[in-house]
């Protein structure tokens, strides 16, 4: 029985790698993969997953606007053995819930791949709800420069701090992100630290 599978972590725990090293597994097993993306991530391009290991694939578009299930039906049924989602957080609630019933009425797996929380330690919209209709959900772990598991996405300005404010939605990678433990989080912001970005060192 086919399931839908949430698998998140924070930046640079290589979410991204593993959706594309599992599609390559299927596809060697001769097995059909449909890949997807949401629109709101165009850093590498509108139609490109790319890891920052250099594994890429293109995939398909989904805008906010677009019915995954409608899209499945009318162009995938037959067609994909798996489903596989990157930056899942960016779908909206109503295209996970339609995810859930390809899984449920077609019987085939939707495995995405995403993070859990944004810069504040909230919840995106569809990990939320991934969190709440998902048959298995597995955290792909990272560390902290500390050393202790990394939990926070935690968001730096150009002078090296910690981004407390703003809209929940800013692309970036290493230049503007670094997974942290919540403890080096909470006494980054209340020390005002400048945080190294690991593109910065030498």
């Amino acid at each position: 029985m086919a399931k839908l599978y949430f698998k998140y972590g924070a930046m640079g725990s290589s979410k991204t790698a593993q959706a594309l090293i599992t599609r390559y597994n299927y596809e060697e097993n001769d097995l059909r993969v449909w890949l997807v993306k949401p629109s709101a991530d165009s850093r590498d391009g509108e139609a490109v997953i790319r890891s920052r290991i250099g594994l890429e694939g293109v995939a398909q578009i989904l805008s906010p606007e677009a019915d995954v299930l409608e899209i499945f039906r009318t162009e995938q049924q037959g067609k994909c053995d798996v489903i596989i989602v990157d930056e899942c957080q960016f779908l909206t609630e109503e295209q996970i819930d339609q995810l859930r019933a390809i899984v449920d009425e077609h019987n085939v797996p939707v495995m995405c791949f995403g993070l859990r929380t944004d810069f504040q330690c909230r919840l995106f919209a569809g990990s939320r709800r991934l969190m709440e209709v998902a048959d298995t959900i597995q955290e792909i772990k990272t560390i902290c420069d500390c050393g202790a598991k990394a939990t926070v996405n935690a968001r730096i300005d150009s002078e090296g701090h910690i981004v407390t404010q703003g809209e929940q939605l800013f692309l970036g990678g290493n230049d503007s992100y670094i997974a942290m433990c919540h403890k080096c989080w909470v006494r980054g912001i209340r020390e005002h630290k400048v945080i190294r970005l690991h593109g910065q060192r030498n």
